[in-house]
């Protein structure tokens, strides 16, 4: 198995071009972000070439953090504002060769919500296209994002069929569907076709792979069977240093 690491979760205290160089040395094959704004993408393309990782993807910023907000694609009224966030992160994707980006639909609901998100998707395919990125969206479970737009992967399947662009892929978080739904080595095989990331912790606390509820040497040796081969990732929260908390890739990499 390969395994990316997700900084916005690990090596949370050093700067994020240092936190590219931490994972190499830990024995990542990748590496993938929250919202990366804040660093000069000059210097993580540096750290990225200096260490061979590639970084996997990166969110659009989440709108006024403050004011509680977590996305800004399916709020209805918001478009300007989530289109710049959406060409935000396209540009600086495309200067760190990031492969994917997850764009955030944000708290609503309803059926005026739903074409909002539809058609900034819409628009963020097109954006991202001519730079080969992939647009990624993630169902958030109702417990840690109450009133999250996008909640399930059958609501984000229909959204991609009704969109039906190449570039439109489900970001399959276990920890996120297990909440939800439950019944994941299935719906990774019913959805693969649609998957364009997979990502990992344990549940229900969303700590290291090596305990919890889900059997992660299963699911892992079920991602392996169906063929997958780009790094899974590893967006869990340690208990204290980063690199205390990594004994279960030496337990849980060869499913």
């Amino acid at each position: 198995m390969k395994f990316s690491a997700n900084l916005g979760f690990l090596w949370t205290n050093n700067t994020l071009p240092e936190a590219i160089h931490a994972a190499h040395k830990a024995g990542f094959q990748a590496v993938e972000c929250h919202w990366p704004y804040d660093t000069d993408p000059s210097l993580v393309r540096t750290a990225l070439q200096e260490t061979g990782l590639r970084m996997f993807g990166l969110n659009t910023r989440r709108g006024d953090v403050a004011g509680g907000e977590n996305g800004l694609s399916a709020l209805v009224g918001r478009e300007t504002e989530a289109r710049a966030a959406i060409d935000e992160a396209v540009t600086y994707a495309t200067q760190i060769e990031a492969g994917a980006i997850h764009v955030m639909a944000g708290f609503a609901e309803g059926p005026e919500a739903h074409r909002c998100f539809v058609e900034n998707l819409r628009y963020a395919c097109r954006a991202a296209s001519e730079a080969g990125i992939t647009i990624l969206i993630e169902p958030l479970n109702r417990y840690d994002a109450p009133g999250y737009f996008l909640q399930t992967t059958a609501q984000a399947s229909d959204i991609i069929s009704e969109i039906d662009l190449p570039n439109l892929k489900l970001m399959f978080d276990c920890y996120h569907v297990q909440l939800m739904e439950g019944d994941i080595t299935h719906k990774l095989g019913a959805l693969q076709d649609i998957i364009g990331h997979i990502q990992f912790a344990s549940v229900p606390d969303r700590g290291t792979p090596d305990h919890g509820e889900l059997n992660y040497a299963h699911v892992f040796a079920e991602i392996d069977r169906l063929g997958w081969d780009m790094p899974l990732g590893a967006e869990y929260k340690p208990q204290g240093a980063t690199e205390d908390s990594l004994g279960w890739m030496n337990k849980l990499g060869r499913p």
